[in-house]
């Protein structure tokens, strides 16, 4: 049986690794350590569908996907960086670049085959219907017996 000396600079040293991984995925970083970003984006409900609606300010329709998949809805594009001015030239860097993805996992009871999506002023809206068995239904009450 081996014993192994208590070194508290090591046990230090991973719990500093494991916070900067926690927060650094908490404002944007993905495993290897770069800056990501992702549109900010709302989920709410009607009475017939539920909409989700992201900010994509400076895009065009074509330069965003949308797509559903096995109760997933995608919404994925990606910022390009500046092509006439050079990187060196910045004096700050403030918006982000890159590829971009959303995911948001869809309730059961959706018609995956009828969502539609609008594109206006740089705000995408996604509408996912709800199937019939979900909506709220009327019951006629029948006086007598």
């Amino acid at each position: 049986m081996a014993i192994t000396k208590w070194d508290p600079f090591r046990d230090l040293l991973n719990l500093q690794n494991e916070m900067t991984r926690v927060f650094g995925r908490a404002y944007g970083e993905n495993a290897e350590g770069e800056r990501t970003w992702a549109p900010p984006i709302d989920i709410y409900e009607t009475a017939d569908a539920y909409k989700v609606v992201a900010e994509l300010p400076g895009f065009t329709p074509d330069q965003v996907d949308v797509t559903v998949n096995e109760g997933t809805l995608t919404i994925k594009g990606e910022r390009k960086f500046y092509e006439e001015t050079n990187e060196e030239n910045f004096h700050r860097i403030e918006r982000r670049f890159g590829a971009f993805q959303r995911l948001v996992s869809l309730p059961q009871q959706v018609q995956a085959d009828k969502v539609e999506a609008g594109f206006e002023n740089g705000v995408l809206t996604v509408s996912i219907p709800k199937a019939e068995l979900v909506k709220p239904r009327k019951i006629e009450i029948r006086a007598g017996a």
